[in-house]
C-alpha cells in the first residue's frame, strides 16, 4: 500500500465520439467545444433551429445577476433536453450516504481520531454511489453552507445508471484504481494522483477500468471551488490556472434501453426511469463544466532561510464563505518538497485551530506521522482540538542536522472547514477506527527544567 500509484500518459486526444477523452486546458475560461461540425451555434447562444435538430438548453450553477467574475453557465446543444431525462420519481435509500445536519446522540465528535483505510465490503456489488460511506458532515444542506466528507469504494460499473447531486459540487481524490467519469461534457479519465471536480446538477455515470476503486469525497454545499489567491507570491506556482483540464465534448446515445437516474436533492435521493441516455450533449460552451487535476504539477512554495510557513501555501482549491479569508472549505495538499530551512522545527507545529480538518493519505508517509497513517487511511482533528508531531517525528525533527532534505513519495490532502464536523454512526462505529491514536503524543515527556538555553 505505500507503493506510488501507476502513473499513466495523458490520453490521446479524442477520437471515436465517447470513447476517448480529450481536454482543454485552463481554469474558469469560457470554453467552446462541440462534437460534430457546426454543432455549435456562433454569435448566438438560443437561434430558432439548431443544426442537427438539437436543443438549445441553459445550466446555471450561479443567479442569473450573479456578478459577471462569479456569474457561472454553460449552454448545451444536445439532443433531447433535458426535461426528457426525468420521469416520475420515487425515493430510494443510499443509507451510507449522509448530509449535513446530521448529529448521532450517542457518537461524541470531539476529540482526535485516525482511521485504517476502509475495506471493501465483502459479497457486495457497489456503484461509486451506492458504495459511498460518510465519515463527517458539516454545515446544513438546506442553508448551501458546509460539506460532507466520504470514502467511495466501487466495485462495479454504472452502467446504465445515472446520477446527480442537487445540493453540491464533489471533489474526487482517487486514492486506489481508476475512475473513467462519463459526464453530460465529455469524458474524464481519473487516476491516483489526481482530482475531479463535478459540478452541482451535472448528470454522470463512473465506470470502473481496473475492476475496483476507493478514494475520498469532498461534498461541497456551498460556494464553488476556485483558485486561491496567491498575494505576494504573484503570478506563478502553486496550481496553475493552465494545469486545469476540462472535457471535450462527447456524447452517448442509447435509445431503447432502460437508463435510471438518482438524484440527490436535499440529503434524500430519488430515482425515476427513462428509456435513454441522459448523457447526449453533442456541442456546449461556457464556464460551468467538471473538470481534473493533476496534483504531481503543483509548485510549492516554502521557506528557504528559517522558520516553517502556514499550511494554507498548498491550498489547491478554496471554496469561499461569506466572511473574507475564512473558507467554506480548503482542499489543501502535502506533495513531494524540499525543507532546506535552518534552526527550524520542520515537521508541523503542534497548533489548534477555528477550522476542522480531515485529512487522507493517498500514498508515502506523512512527515508528522510516520507511523500509523498509511495510505488509504483518514484522520480528523476538530475545531480548537490540539494536535501535531508524533513522538517519534518530534524527537527526530529536533536532533536531525540543518542539510536540506527532500521529503519524496508523499502525498497527502486535507479537506479544512469553518464548521465543526460531526462523526458518522459508520466512522464511528463500522470503520476501522485507531483507538489508540490518542496514543501518539503519551510519550511526549517534559523537557522544562528551568535553565537557559537549548537543551
Amino acid at each position: 500500500m505505500n507503493e506510488r500509484p501507476d502513473i499513466r500518459p495523458d490520453a490521446a486526444p479524442a477520437g471515436q465520439i465517447g470513447t476517448v477523452p480529450g481536454y482543454m486546458p485552463g481554469f474558469g475560461n469560457d470554453f467552446e467545444t462541440e462534437s460534430l461540425p457546426g454543432a455549435l451555434p456562433q454569435g448566438r447562444n438560443s437561434p430558432q433551429r439548431v443544426n442537427y435538430g438539437l436543443y438549445a438548453e441553459q445550466l446555471s450553477g450561479s443567479p442569473f445577476t450573479a456578478p459577471r467574475g462569479k456569474n457561472e453557465r454553460s449552454w448545451l446543444y444536445r439532443i433531447r433536453p433535458s426535461v426528457k431525462h426525468t420521469s416520475r420519481f420515487t425515493k430510494i435509500s443510499v443509507p451510507h450516504w449522509k448530509t449535513a445536519p446530521h448529529v448521532v446522540d450517542d457518537v461524541i465528535s470531539l476529540g482526535q481520531y485516525r482511521w485504517d483505510p476502509v475495506p471493501f465490503p465483502a459479497g457486495e456489488d457497489l456503484t461509486f454511489v451506492t458504495g459511498m460511506r460518510t465519515m463527517t458532515t458539516a454545515g446544513d444542506v438546506h442553508t448551501q453552507v458546509g460539506m460532507a466528507a466520504h470514502v467511495y469504494l466501487a466495485n462495479r460499473d454504472m452502467v446504465d445508471d445515472y446520477f446527480f447531486s442537487a445540493d453540491s459540487e464533489l471533489l474526487v481524490v482517487p486514492q486506489h484504481g481508476r475512475l473513467r467519469i462519463h459526464t453530460e461534457f465529455g469524458l474524464i479519465d481519473l487516476e491516483p494522483l489526481e482530482i475531479a471536480v463535478l459540478p452541482r446538477g451535472m448528470t454522470y455515470r463512473v465506470t470502473l477500468p481496473d475492476g475496483e476503486a476507493r478514494g475520498f469525497v469532498c461534498e461541497n454545499y456551498g460556494a464553488v471551488f476556485t483558485l486561491p489567491g496567491r498575494g505576494p507570491i504573484g503570478a506563478n506556482c502553486l496550481a496553475n490556472p493552465r494545469d486545469f483540464k476540462t472535457p471535450v465534448a462527447a456524447w452517448e446515445d442509447k435509445d431503447g434501453t432502460i437508463c435510471r437516474v438518482t438524484v440527490k436533492w436535499c440529503g434524500q435521493f430519488h430515482q425515476c426511469q427513462i428509456n435513454h441516455s441522459p448523457l447526449d450533449v453533442v456541442a456546449w460552451h461556457g464556464n460551468y463544466a467538471p473538470y481534473k487535476y493533476d496534483l504531481r504539477t503543483y509548485s510549492p512554495v516554502g521557506a528557504i532561510s528559517f522558520d516553517h510557513p502556514d499550511p494554507s501555501i498548498f491550498t489547491v482549491l478554496t471554496a469561499p464563505s461569506g466572511e473574507e479569508g475564512t473558507a467554506n472549505i480548503d482542499f489543501v495538499i502535502f506533495p513531494p518538497r524540499w525543507l532546506p530551512q535552518e534552526d527550524t522545527f520542520r515537521p508541523p507545529w503542534y497548533h489548534r485551530n477555528i477550522m476542522s480538518e480531515l485529512m487522507g493519505n493517498i500514498y508515502g508517509q506523512y512527515d508528522a506521522k510516520p507511523q500509523g497513517f498509511v495510505p488509504g487511511g483518514i484522520s480528523l482533528h476538530n475545531c480548537m482540538l490540539p494536535h501535531g508531531p508524533d513522538v517519534n517525528a518530534f524527537e527526530k525533527a529536533t536532533t536531525e542536522s540543518w542539510d536540506p532534505i527532500k521529503l519524496d513519495n508523499t502525498m497527502s490532502f486535507m479537506f479544512e472547514t469553518r464548521f465543526p464536523q460531526q462523526l458518522t454512526e459508520f466512522a464511528a462505529k463500522v470503520a476501522p477506527l485507531q483507538g489508540d491514536y490518542i496514543d501518539c503524543w503519551s510519550g511526549l515527556e517534559r523537557k522544562f527544567d528551568g535553565t537557559p538555553g537549548l537543551k
